[in-house]
């Protein structure tokens, strides 16, 4: 896909239907948003390269979750890993596909790209209805520079159940008590106040039509639409802005060998350069798959996508694994996949 195309993609109906060889395996998925732009972007160069093709419904994680338990896909996707004991009970596995970062996004007069600051106690207060206006004393003392207006802020949420939601209630759970206590993180949480919209691209196209609105979006998706992204404070107190090299510094901090299960959240990590709301996005498949050779299609695209589609990630600001990580992921594919006690995943 070429990136032009990209900012159509992203606010069309967001689903990836992409014709299937005759003589492949059904490749199908669904879940999250998050990595919608670039797996649109795989697909399309994997279909020219092999004429697999693949249908992806980027219906949120909690949708991608409940497809895959319900065995309707080959293969589920979620922006929140599932802890190991819930893999077990559902006979699945997991892996990270790719790493990149939500951002908060605003529509405010006279407001350009990385122009507000914000941090995370602040974002909380405003999700919390408790700061209801942009020149709010807080937002003012860490922005003495710019001119703020009196507009009402329009927070806008995801309606759906979503890893997108997860990493944003998970990093507002980490930086204000309050928060955490009266709404938590997870996929799904009630918001109580503010605009609902469905879908990483639904958020961004609420924010851009509402005046005074924030959001967050992954951050492909505040790119690719020229949305007003905003600065953070991190964990080290640096005051840093979206970009791969960010992204990339949060996931240097992850010591998967240690992960059980791969279950490894990455909001909120150390170091000066970090971006506090950055995520993996994971794959789920069934260890014992009742369509085996659907399941190897779908990890031969993986193991394609990971040794060539860095590049492409790259170009819209996702981070690919670390080589040491991709082997990591392929040994438990060939350790854990498995049918008739024979790995499933071939290699070729």
């Amino acid at each position: 896909m070429q990136l032009k195309n990209s900012k159509r993609l992203l606010i069309a109906a967001a689903t990836v239907c992409l014709s299937l060889s005759a003589v492949a395996a059904d490749l199908s998925g669904a879940g999250a948003t998050f990595p919608y732009p670039i797996y649109a972007k795989w697909a399309d160069a994997y279909k020219k390269l092999t004429n697999v093709g693949l249908n992806y419904q980027s219906i949120g994680s909690g949708g991608g979750i409940k497809q895959i338990k319900a065995k309707t896909v080959t293969f589920g996707a979620s922006d929140m890993p599932l802890k190991p004991d819930d893999l077990k009970a559902a006979g699945l596995l997991q892996f990270p596909m790719i790493i990149g970062g939500v951002v908060p996004v605003v529509n405010v007069k006279g407001i350009g790209a990385g122009q507000l600051h914000l941090d995370g106690a602040t974002v909380a207060s405003i999700y919390l209805g408790d700061i209801t206006q942009w020149n709010d004393p807080k937002i003012k003392s860490l922005n003495p520079k710019l001119a703020l207006p009196s507009t009402a802020i329009a927070p806008v949420y995801r309606s759906d159940g979503s890893g997108t939601n997860f990493l944003f209630s998970d990093y507002l759970s980490k930086s204000s008590p309050k928060f955490l206590s009266t709404i938590g993180a997870n996929t799904s949480v009630q918001w109580p106040t503010g605009i609902g919209a469905k879908g990483n691209e639904g958020v961004a196209n609420m924010t851009t039509q509402t005046d005074g609105a924030i959001g967050y979006v992954e951050y492909a998706y505040a790119k690719q639409n020229k949305m007003a992204y905003v600065l953070l404070t991190n964990k080290a107190g640096s005051v840093v802005a979206p970009s791969a090299e960010s992204f990339q510094a949060a996931a240097a901090n992850a010591d998967w060998a240690k992960s059980d299960s791969y279950y490894l959240i990455l909001t909120d990590q150390g170091g000066a350069k970090s971006w506090p709301i950055t995520g993996a996005s994971f794959i789920l498949v069934y260890k014992q798959p009742v369509d085996a050779a659907a399941v190897n299609e779908a990890l031969k695209f993986f193991d394609w996508a990971y040794k060539d589609g860095a590049s492409m990630a790259a170009e819209l600001d996702y981070v690919p694994l670390p080589a040491p990580l991709i082997a990591q992921v392929k040994k438990t594919w060939t350790a854990e996949i498995t049918s008739g006690g024979h790995p499933v995943w071939t290699g070729k």
